[in-house]
């Protein structure tokens, strides 16, 4: 290579970067990424302080690397040429097929223990049957799609202990989404089930409460399927970096008719519904069952019977509607916002049967489940 060449290659380096330096001072700082679903780091003030203690230094390079040009693009590119080298895993993320399916790393410090403790507690504590339903996730329900020596924690070994504990009654979620693993049960770019995953929920969720023969056979909802997104790109999509993925599809199965939904997004009631339409314009369109997050929300059913109080994560969400067509009553509770006694709730609104309904890799990390023993 000859001196002239290599002082070309130099210079056409150094272009191109400070080209990249130049388009990133032009261009204007984003807010949030609408791909990794998530703010974006902003430039730090400067303070010697901060300089010293080297967080504005920190701070600079997490806003460099944010808002750095084409960043959406760049990591999609990054993320296929990672796989075009065989890699299979893209930050805890295992890419099978045409699927996305989340790692489940092994609790910390003993927490899976002590949260089945504290369901314990709560059901001492109500003055109602409590049951206990652990939903495994995809990367045990689908383990033999995972690559090959891949590593993700035993939710069936924890399952099998919780149901276990004398004072809980076990919801078993893990028989049917097993038997029914070669559906469409789980999103391909998402964390949650689908509205089919759901729909067996459900009857898993009737049938050890005693009401198994209410359960409607699948048949009855696909004349009811009422409009849905197909624009579906999942936090999975989002955390991976893979995003050549087609998107998803979300499927609303019970007409949103006859209900009385309340929600306390801020402490006092309001007016809601069972579907939130508008959030199916934007990234986490999973929220539009029930609005997303909240507190507290309470589905009132003149036709139903009996009151249930479900202790949740977003998985209960999309298993909400189902059961709303047959209970008078159902009230769904996070205990990551909603600070009540759930055993005095309970007492205070007449709940006659408890459900604390969680997907295994939020229960096994969950710091706010102590909260039950009040």
């Amino acid at each position: 290579m000859t001196t002239r060449y290599s002082r070309f290659l130099a210079a056409l380096f150094c272009l191109f970067l400070g080209g990249l330096l130049a388009w990133h001072v032009l261009l204007p700082d984003r807010d949030r990424s609408g791909v990794e679903n998530r703010t974006l780091a902003q430039l730090p003030a400067f303070s010697w302080e901060d300089l010293k203690d080297g967080s504005f230094t920190k701070g600079v390079e997490d806003y460099f690397a944010d808002q750095f040009p084409l960043r959406d693009q760049w990591t999609g590119l990054k993320a296929r040429a990672e796989q075009l080298l065989g890699k299979r895993e893209f930050k805890g993320v295992y890419l099978c097929g045409a699927a996305l399916i989340s790692k489940v790393e092994p609790p910390q410090d003993g927490l899976e223990e002590k949260n089945l403790s504290y369901v314990s507690r709560l059901a001492e504590r109500a003055d109602c049957r409590v049951y206990l339903g652990l939903i495994p996730s995809a990367a045990e329900i689908h383990r033999d799609r995972l690559p090959k020596g891949a590593e993700s924690w035993d939710q069936k070994r924890f399952i099998a202990r919780a149901a276990e504990l004398e004072n809980l009654e076990p919801i078993d979620f893990l028989t049917p989404l097993e038997a029914h693993a070669g559906e469409s049960i789980f999103y391909r770019t998402d964390h949650h089930w689908t509205t089919l995953g759901a729909y067996y929920g459900y009857a898993a969720v009737l049938e050890a409460l005693g009401r198994g023969e209410e359960v409607l056979e699948q048949e009855t909802f696909e004349r009811l399927i009422v409009p849905h997104s197909d624009e579906f790109q999942g936090t999975l999509y989002s955390q991976s970096g893979v995003h050549w993925l087609p998107p998803d599809a979300i499927e609303f199965w019970v007409p949103d008719e006859g209900f009385e939904v309340t929600s306390w997004r801020d402490g006092s009631p309001a007016k809601a519904a069972l579907y939130d339409l508008a959030k199916l314009q934007t990234k986490d369109k999973y929220s539009a069952f029930l609005g997303g997050n909240q507190p507290l929300c309470v589905i009132k059913n003149p036709e139903g019977t009996g009151k249930l109080l479900v202790i949740r994560d977003s998985y209960a969400d999309s298993l909400a509607p189902f059961l709303a067509l047959h209970f008078e009553e159902v009230h769904l509770l996070d205990p990551r916002y909603y600070r009540y006694p759930a055993a005095q709730y309970a007492r205070d609104n007449g709940v006659e049967q408890i459900a604390v309904l969680y997907s295994v890799p939020n229960f096994i990390t969950d710091r706010n489940l102590v909260l039950l023993t009040q």
